[in-house]
């Protein structure tokens, strides 16, 4: 049973700019109430003020998503000042790009706390009560790093390949409850995420999606009916690579490593 976004209490992560930003004012625009999480305190405020325009009961939570206890928390603290919770839009994540060769521990468990386990933790809060009401849906914005991997991006890609995995089998879980789920797959979108410090430059320099549009599919994902939903539509790449693997590994080693230098020597 899909969710109508008008009239919807939806809280989404990472509303502070991106695909989070527009996503929430677009949800107000179409009628929904919404709560907004995201670290940066100034950048929030913009966004809520654009979202209060068209849904004046919406605000705001500041809140780094590198805590998972807290994530649970403040999804019930969510719960109860809108009374209820009808979407829940786990789309926060940060970039580790860096060789694995260059990774810590400590990397990867931050990646994995922020991408994965916040998410899980907030959804598992506000499950019994999404199930008591028999209604509701769980979003989750995975990435075409979810299903695929990708040069220097091993933690990254873990993370989102695990939250894939998990939103498949919670699928299942709930198949036969009033309660959705919804994966989305974005592929590269033009956001603050190729400029994160702390990750080497992107290798990557192709098109870039517009957040809007991005938010614009997750929005009709919400009201629509299919479980999957790829934005933009890459998931030929995706299939591409389950038919043959090493194919796929050797092609993308080969795309990404650096043009040869010019020879000095060679003639014009």
């Amino acid at each position: 049973m899909s969710v109508a976004v008008a009239g919807a209490n939806v809280l989404v992560t990472g509303a502070s700019s991106g695909i989070g930003a527009e996503l929430s004012v677009l949800l107000a625009e179409r009628g929904a109430t919404v709560g907004l999480v995201a670290r940066r305190e100034d950048r929030l405020d913009e966004v809520l003020e654009r979202c209060r325009a068209h849904a004046p009961g919406s605000r705001r939570w500041v809140l780094d998503l590198d805590d998972p206890a807290s994530a649970e928390a403040l999804a019930l603290d969510a719960w109860d000042s809108f009374g209820h919770l009808d979407v829940l839009v786990n789309n926060a994540a940060v970039p580790k790009r860096r060789a694995v060769q260059d990774l810590t521990a400590a990397d990867v468990d931050h990646v994995l706390r922020v991408n994965l386990l916040s998410p899980v933790r907030m959804t598992l809060a506000v499950l019994p009560r999404l199930l008591a009401r028999d209604r509701g849906s769980i979003v989750n914005v995975s990435s075409l790093g979810g299903r695929l991997g990708i040069v220097h991006e091993a933690a990254y890609c873990a993370s989102k390949f695990a939250l894939c995995g998990w939103s498949e089998s919670l699928a299942l879980d709930l198949w036969d409850t009033g309660v959705d789920v919804r994966l989305i797959v974005p592929g590269p979108v033009d956001t603050e995420i190729w400029d994160r410090p702390g990750n080497d430059p992107p290798l990557y320099d192709g098109d870039l999606e517009a957040p809007e549009r991005v938010a614009a599919g997750i929005v009709a994902a919400i009201e629509g009916d299919a479980f999957e939903h790829y934005l933009p539509d890459l998931k030929d790449i995706a299939a591409f690579k389950t038919t043959d693997i090493d194919l796929f590994l050797a092609g993308a080693a080969e795309a990404m490593r650096p043009a040869d230098p010019p020879d000095p020597g060679a003639a014009p």
